[in-house]
């Protein structure tokens, strides 16, 4: 019997989808080494208060996010994507040594800024050049795919914080020198294995990238989207307190990083098989399952008091991040007109950044002064806004053979 060769089954992802996720990777992997010890690094051996640890970690999100805003409008103007991706990529590689030369937090957070600027540079045209380059059939799988590889590095990081932590004895700047190869790597695998499309779809239409004229172009299913990325990053405060959480379960500090393994195993496992569901299903479906594996996690995290209980946590933490970030992606990048997908990101991030800044900045402060089991709580309550706006998004039926 002839097997069935329909044009779905014909699609493949394209070699680009596959470089970028190698890419994002690679500096994941730099990433997250990183950041599975600055908590504690911040907290335990330089004296900075949860609070002020909070105020940071929301400005760096933040700082990324805010940045998209520019980035994207900026590489729909020129019709370019890749120079962008090395600029902010480079600039990211370039702030991994200052981690361990560090002397005082003010360059920790220097460099925690600059790193995240370099994200923001890159993370709505890399987004947008996903759009470009993946065909509609599969664009939740390229999204899925992408943020799958990129959590691969995320718990490959810490897995390798671990043993060198151990190796080394616990020496916290020993460990963060080995951050900086894979970040070198990642600019590499920029310049000789991303492509962009022959032909660009943006257009020089506006004096600034950024223009009124611009963002009325954009449907009013867009901008509801924007409404509830918003509000859900609003209940979405920095991974920095699942690390803080797991110290207070009395977990040796060499195996702290086992808590950013433990999520991004999670995440990585669940994003590209949500991916490929969200191109038959009700994306509104799946997002609304995240946004209640959220609300678990807080609970979890919130009340319960072992290791084990603060490991399942983390998990269900990492569960929601695979069944919401690349369907939050591909909403935009359908709802968004496709000259001007990076401007969108960057509004959408925008918007984003300024509630993961409040959300981080309340957290920290529930922290220090209420204890972290309401930091937690709070968290799932305010979850409860987004879930209920995913009943009122507009219905999109994903495309099918």
């Amino acid at each position: 019997m002839t097997p069935d060769t329909s044009s779905v089954t014909r699609i493949t992802i394209p070699r680009t989808v596959w470089a970028l996720g190698f890419v994002s990777l690679f500096m994941d992997l730099s990433s997250e080494l990183v950041h599975a010890l600055l908590p504690i690094f911040l907290v335990t051996t330089m004296g900075m208060s949860v609070t002020a640890l909070g105020v940071l970690e929301g400005a760096a999100e933040a700082t990324a996010m805010i940045v998209k805003v520019f980035s994207g409008p900026v590489s729909d103007w020129l019709g370019r994507r890749k120079g962008l991706l090395l600029l902010g990529y480079g600039l990211a590689a370039l702030t991994k040594p200052l981690f361990p030369l560090a002397s005082t937090p003010a360059l920790v957070a220097t460099a925690r800024l600059l790193d995240r600027v370099g994200k923001g540079i890159r993370g709505a045209p890399r987004d947008a050049l996903v759009a470009d380059v993946a065909p509609p059939a599969i664009r939740g799988a390229c999204f899925g795919l992408r943020q799958s590889m990129d959590t691969i590095g995320a718990f490959v990081g810490p897995l390798l914080a671990i043993g060198l932590m151990l190796w080394f004895s616990d020496h916290i700047r020993t460990v963060l020198w080995f951050a900086v190869v894979p970040a070198f790597i990642a600019i590499a695998l920029i310049a000789f294995g991303v492509d962009e499309p022959e032909h660009a779809p943006a257009q020089r239409r506006f004096r600034f990238p950024l223009h009124r004229r611009a963002l009325r172009e954009f449907p009013a299913r867009y901008w509801f989207i924007v409404v509830i990325g918003a509000t859900f990053t609003l209940a979405r405060f920095s991974e920095a307190f699942l690390v803080l959480r797991a110290q207070q379960t009395g977990l040796d500090l060499a195996w702290i990083p086992a808590v950013m393994v433990v999520m991004s195993v999670a995440y990585s496992v669940s994003a590209y098989p949500v991916g490929i569901l969200s191109d038959h299903l009700d994306r509104r479906v799946l997002l609304a399952l995240g946004l209640a594996l959220l609300i678990a996690a807080d609970v979890v995290l919130g009340l319960g008091k072992s290791t084990a209980s603060m490991f399942i946590g983390v998990a269900m933490w990492g569960l929601h991040m695979g069944f919401t970030q690349g369907i939050v992606a591909a909403m935009v990048a359908e709802a968004s007109p496709v000259t001007l997908r990076g401007t969108a990101f960057g509004v959408f991030n925008l918007a984003s950044g300024v509630c993961m800044l409040l959300a981080s900045a309340l957290a920290g402060w529930l922290w220090d002064h209420v204890g972290a089991p309401t930091t937690f709580l709070t968290g799932a309550a305010l979850v409860v806004v987004p879930l209920c706006l995913c009943w009122f998004a507009p219905r999109r039926v994903a495309h099918r053979a």
